[in-house]
């Protein structure tokens, strides 16, 4: 079986391997990262060789990795010493990828974050063909609170809010995380044909979408001068900063799995609560369990391992919790 080593709060080891995954350590030969979000992205790293899809790659560039990454493109495996990598789309940003580790000792398929159904902004998502041995899970939406609208009814919400605030004079500010969400609602909003701009740290990521064929519309850089009467997109802590400050009339909804917490509204003083999330719900991760059958599944990023291992025990799933941390960037 493999021997599989959380690596303090960022990443995984496999000691039998030399391979990292999300990995900042300093034991791995080869690291292979998941996606562009920072908490994935090894910000430091002595390893030989790096890998990661041609977005992602993009996407650590841009965000400040100073090392040599390769790239990786979905289903093109590499051989180590003692492995077969492949990586297959994961669904939950552009260039997310899961991890299937294939050697003498056995597979293992790390999802790093993933989303099934996958997000419209994505490559999609697919699992390899091979029995799974190990699986190696996040669970950020551990709670059976956590079960997603139909995408369709999501998409609703979302282009109902800008419209609805527009014809009454009103600025929409949708709430989203820089990397992913906020490209995924441009995408569900081009079709309004209304101009949207987007916070600055988003708009630079947002032609690596554009060159891989992922539409966002009609959309522009932040400008508080010319802001008002736009669809505006920026990350929670910005509204709190300054962001469309000098808008009287706007109309604020929040984006993301945590809004399923009626709390969140108060919290935030928002208008509109929408539970649109990159990552899959609770329900979504029992059954992907079920259908995969995995010898033994990890489940990590998570406040409540106890909760997703009783419903796994319950279907005869063996399981247990690696530690490793995240931030919660949904």
């Amino acid at each position: 079986m493999l021997k599989i080593t959380k690596a303090g709060n960022h990443g995984i080891l496999l000691p039998q391997l030399s391979i990292g995954l999300d990995y900042s350590g300093k034991n791995a030969e080869h690291v292979f990262v998941s996606h562009g979000h920072a908490d994935h992205i090894p910000w430091s790293t002595n390893a030989r060789n790096v890998y990661a899809t041609p977005p992602t790659k993009k996407f650590m560039n841009l965000r400040g990795a100073k090392y040599e990454v390769q790239e990786l493109p979905f289903k093109q495996s590499i051989e180590t010493d003692n492995a077969r990598v492949t990586f297959y789309p994961a669904g939950h940003i552009l260039g997310s990828a899961m991890t299937f580790v294939e050697s003498d000792f056995g597979n293992l398929l790390y999802t790093g974050d993933y989303r099934t159904p996958p997000s419209p902004a994505t490559e999609g998502f697919e699992l390899p063909d091979a029995g799974i041995d190990c699986f190696i899970t996040e669970a950020t939406f551990s709670l059976p609170v956590y079960r997603w609208a139909d995408y369709e009814e999501l998409k609703a919400d979302i282009t109902s809010f800008a419209r609805s605030a527009l014809a009454e004079g009103y600025t929409p500010v949708f709430l989203a995380y820089n990397l992913g969400k906020a490209q995924e609602i441009m995408h569900l909003l081009k079709n309004l044909n209304h101009p949207i701009q987007i916070h600055g740290a988003g708009f630079k990521l947002c032609d690596v979408y554009e060159k891989e064929g992922i539409d966002l519309g009609n959309y522009e850089t932040y400008n508080r001068d010319t802001c008002e009467g736009k669809i505006l997109i920026c990350p929670s802590s910005a509204i709190n900063n300054g962001f469309a400050s000098n808008v009287r009339k706007k109309r604020i909804a929040y984006c993301s799995g945590w809004a399923a917490m009626e709390s969140r509204r108060s919290q935030l003083t928002v208008d509109k609560l929408i539970p649109l999330s990159d990552h899959l719900d609770f329900f979504e991760l029992i059954t992907l369990c079920e259908k995969l059958q995995p010898k033994m599944t990890y489940i990590t990023h998570t406040p409540n391992p106890d909760v997703v291992k009783h419903y796994l025990d319950q279907r005869n799933i063996p399981s247990q919790f690696l530690d490793t941390e995240g931030e919660q960037d949904d």
